[in-house]
């Protein structure tokens, strides 16, 4: 047999994971659009139906052999549960790991799985992402703690107090577990589509939405009665508003929960990868792979409001094991949120419209109050 050309040197790991039906119909549903990490072993696995959906291998999953069955155009792999032996192309062959089940999910060594299936990958500097890519197609992977398997909370409701300089900032936030089974997350536009705004409360409630936040920027002073949004805006796939040109930071994320924070000029190449479900583009970024990246004229910032002035703020951020934060301030600066949003445990963070457009509603209720009808919103739905 041609010998497996070697992609990788650490010894990591790949998940599988499938789908089992209950008798009612309903599925056990799973992380299967987030790799995990073993810290203690250091291996990463990767979920099965990743790489069933997005790099469209073949997997068969037989539980009662617990036998693992993974095939491509060119080659075909056969694994058991909880043993090391496994077969490429009929050749016996040892596995570093014996393949495992944690959280509704089947695991195999992913060293195993990258050589035989001849698959080419890249961590992200970072070290949160691993990029795959099968030919000419390219994946992204989040990869988070293995101790997230079984975390259960979906969503959690708090209210802080940060200390910035001689300043007392407080907060009201949402953290919400992107691993959960029932998480998913959207935009929301005013009533009547484009250029029209609705209240917060409103907007979630008539998507059934159980939390919401304000997003964009709009023309909230206009006369007339359209509001035009500014940037970018994506709903459920499609480009509703084109901000082309535009340096404002974009939130983005996909049917799987993956939220990524992109500088404007970088949108269009990433949308028309085809897999953006959403997104946003208000800006300016906060922090960036742990680190305040603020950069306000960078970004074509030219207001005092967002340059200079001191007011109630919106924000979203992502930890570095992938729970999403929102959250609104007492008044503060720009800088000043960066340094709240650090605090509170952003890996990733970027500002939402503020001042009179801040809103943040949970379970059928307002958590803060926002003063005026918006034109977009980010959604989270359970």
């Amino acid at each position: 047999m041609q010998k497996l050309k070697k992609i990788m040197t650490a010894v990591l790991g790949i998940a599988l994971t499938f789908t089992f039906i209950t008798p009612h119909g309903q599925a056990h549903a799973d992380a299967s659009s987030y790799g995990v990490m073993d810290t203690k072993a250091y291996r990463t696995y990767v979920p099965i139906r990743y790489l069933s959906d997005k790099l469209h291998y073949q997997v068969t999953w037989e539980p009662t052999s617990k036998r693992i069955e993974v095939v491509s155009d060119d080659n075909y792999l056969e694994m058991t549960l909880g043993t090391t032996q496994a077969y490429v192309n009929g050749m016996n062959t040892e596995l570093e790991a014996a393949p495992f089940r944690a959280g509704g999910t089947t695991y195999v060594p992913v060293r195993f799985v990258s050589e035989a299936m001849n698959l080419s990958m890249e961590w992200d500097k970072n070290g949160s992402l691993v990029h795959f890519w099968n030919g000419d197609s390219h994946v992204r992977l989040p990869i988070v703690s293995k101790q997230r398997i079984n975390q259960t909370s979906s969503i959690e409701k708090s209210w802080r107090a940060f200390k910035v300089g001689n300043k007392r900032v407080t907060t009201t936030m949402l953290t919400i577990n992107l691993l959960h089974p029932h998480i998913r997350l959207g935009v929301g536009v005013g009533y009547g589509g484009e250029g029209s705004v609705d209240n917060l409360k409103h907007m979630a409630k008539r998507n059934y939405a159980i939390a919401a936040i304000n997003g964009g920027y709009f023309d909230a002073y206009s006369n007339s009665k359209v509001k035009v949004p500014y940037g970018y805006v994506v709903r459920n796939g499609k480009m509703i508003h084109n901000g082309s040109g535009d340096k404002r930071s974009v939130l983005l994320f996909t049917k799987d929960n993956q939220v990524e924070m992109i500088p404007g000029p970088s949108f269009i190449d990433r949308f028309q990868e085809g897999d953006v479900y959403g997104a946003l583009q208000v800006g300016p970024r906060l922090i960036t792979d742990g680190k305040i990246t603020v950069n306000l004229k960078g970004e074509g910032f030219k207001d005092p409001k967002i340059l200079k002035h001191s007011s109630i703020r919106s924000a979203v951020g992502i930890t570095k094991d992938y729970k999403l934060m929102i959250l609104t301030t007492s008044s503060a600066t720009i800088p000043e949120l960066a340094k709240v949003m650090k605090q509170a445990g952003a890996y990733q963070a970027m500002n939402l419209d503020g001042g009179a457009s801040s809103g943040l509603y949970y379970n059928g209720r307002y958590m803060t109050y926002p003063g005026r009808n918006i034109s977009n919103a980010l959604l989270i739905f359970k």
